[in-house]
């Protein structure tokens, strides 16, 4: 797997206009990378929607970017802080907040919806909520067993573009301690995803080795939003934010931000003050 020496897995930031698209406000973007990846995965979508004015904030999540070992002995509810802070960091910024991720960072995003229904609306790409491996179920009495994974890293032999290895950035083993983390953190989502009511803008590779194709139509039929969408790419992987794709997913998804904003906005203009003086 690659750890390429011209990516920067690194958190990464972008301040924004202040105000964006006649909507009033300013608009904001939390996007969250997926289980053993980097920011490497999110920074281009980040870089091309701040060219467009939105802020943006991409988290480095706990255990990333470093070694393997470091998500030897994760939790995550850590990976759950981390984009809490990013997210109220955006809010204190910006009038209308959106929120996407890839893989695990899509179940993220899938519990910040749950929690925070004040979030303009979510774009999960490559949704996590269920996987091709069977053994996934095991992995909390196996990480007892193994540190990492017999069987090696997430292979990316489902990509459609072959120079897309060449734009990720990730971990050469799979610990099993963080991915036992995943799957609790999977458990939980699945769960709640009839409390999420925001738009919500789904993508979903059609050659993706990693999730089974009911995956993707679980969180489409599971969330209780009637504005929704479920978008195939024919000729995208898992990584379908570094495959050939993946400027479609950026142009696809900076669009429904600009017409979700309008709404917010307006939704916030014309809800009734009901303070007492």
């Amino acid at each position: 797997m690659p750890q390429p020496k011209d990516l920067d897995p690194s958190a990464y930031a972008a301040v924004g206009s202040t105000q964006l698209m006649e909507v009033g406000s300013s608009v904001g973007a939390l996007l969250i990378h997926g289980y053993t990846g980097s920011v490497a995965e999110t920074r281009p979508m980040g870089e091309y929607l701040a060219a467009q004015g939105l802020a943006i904030r991409c988290p480095l999540l706990p255990g990333h970017g470093t070694t393997p070992q470091d998500l030897t002995r994760i939790h995550w509810q850590a990976w759950a802080d981390e984009v809490e802070v990013a997210l109220r960091d955006l809010q204190n910024r910006c009038g209308v907040v959106f929120v996407g991720g890839l893989s695990l960072g899509s179940l993220l995003t899938l519990w910040l919806g749950a929690e925070h229904p004040e979030i303009a609306g979510l774009i999960p790409m490559a949704p996590a909520v269920r996987v091709r491996n069977r053994l996934m179920p095991l992995t909390p009495l196996l990480r007892y067993l193994f540190k990492y994974s017999p069987f090696g890293s997430v292979g990316d032999q489902d990509l459609g573009d072959l120079e897309a290895i060449h734009r990720i950035w990730c971990y050469d083993d799979m610990p099993l301690w963080g991915a036992a983390e995943v799957y609790l953190l999977q458990r939980r989502v699945r769960k709640t995803l009839s409390r999420i009511h925001q738009p919500i803008l789904i993508f979903q590779g059609r050659r993706d080795a990693q999730l089974p194709p009911e995956a993707a139509q679980m969180v489409y039929d599971g969330v209780a939003s009637t504005d929704k969408t479920l978008l195939w790419l024919e000729h995208s992987g898992h990584n379908l934010l570094a495959d050939g794709e993946r400027e479609s997913v950026w142009a696809r998804s900076h669009a429904w931000i600009r017409a979700h904003s309008r709404r917010a906005h307006a939704s916030a203009v014309f809800q009734p003050n009901t303070s007492v003086a």
